[in-house]
């Protein structure tokens, strides 16, 4: 009889310790799954922003991943430098504001071309003849396999005096490499490197009446 009862005793034990390892099992199960669960719900807020609308209101807007939009803001970025450094008036102040802002935008290389134009006379005859210069992009080819990456635009440029209209071909190279921060000056947060103007030749001239 004393046999018997160690022997429940001994059994009763056994489950007892078996059910004590599932529940441990079962609380490591549960705590490991609310981790993640949290984990998982953190990472979507993320992807969220919050608009404060007017101080009232909150409107929920749904956050794009940014390196969705890189290359349509590389291309953008290639394509404000060049209107803004191609794009002539006789304004010798809307020239030179345009040139700030081109410059925001790159490193030196460009500047070097500006100098070298402004040695030469070349702005002094766009204003004192009253010369328009406006360009119109015609394709950017990126190539976002190599960094920095490569890019090459191919534009028109149509140069208005008072006698005729010149239509000149421009193509033009670049490296464009990421920056930490953007800025007003800076929105895409891109810097155009070693600009180099492949080719820019008159293609076609009319009078004008």
């Amino acid at each position: 009889m004393e046999f018997k009862s160690l022997k429940n005793i001994e059994t009763s034990f056994r489950q007892i310790r078996l059910m004590a390892i599932v529940f441990v099992v079962l609380c490591a199960g549960i705590t490991g799954y609310s981790v993640w669960n949290s984990y998982r719900f953190a990472e979507k807020q993320r992807e969220k922003i919050y608009v404060l609308d007017n101080g009232k209101s909150l409107i929920l807007a749904l956050s794009q991943d940014l390196t969705q939009n890189r290359p349509v803001e590389l291309r953008e970025q290639v394509r404000r430098f060049h209107e803004l450094f191609f794009t002539l008036s006789p304004d010798k102040n809307a020239i030179e504001s345009n040139m700030q802002r081109a410059f925001f935008l790159s490193d030196k290389t460009p500047f070097n071309y500006y100098k070298d134009l402004t040695e030469k006379g070349y702005y002094n005859r766009v204003v004192s003849g009253n010369i328009y210069q406006t360009i119109q992009i015609d394709s950017i080819v990126c190539n976002l396999d190599k960094y920095p990456y490569q890019v090459v635009t191919y534009a028109r440029q149509q140069i208005l005096r008072e006698s005729n209209v010149t239509e000149r071909s421009l193509i033009t190279r670049c490296q464009v490499t990421d920056l930490k921060a953007r800025s007003d000056n800076n929105p895409q947060g891109f810097l155009i490197r070693n600009f180099e103007i492949l080719e820019n030749r008159d293609i076609n001239q009319t009078d004008r009446e």
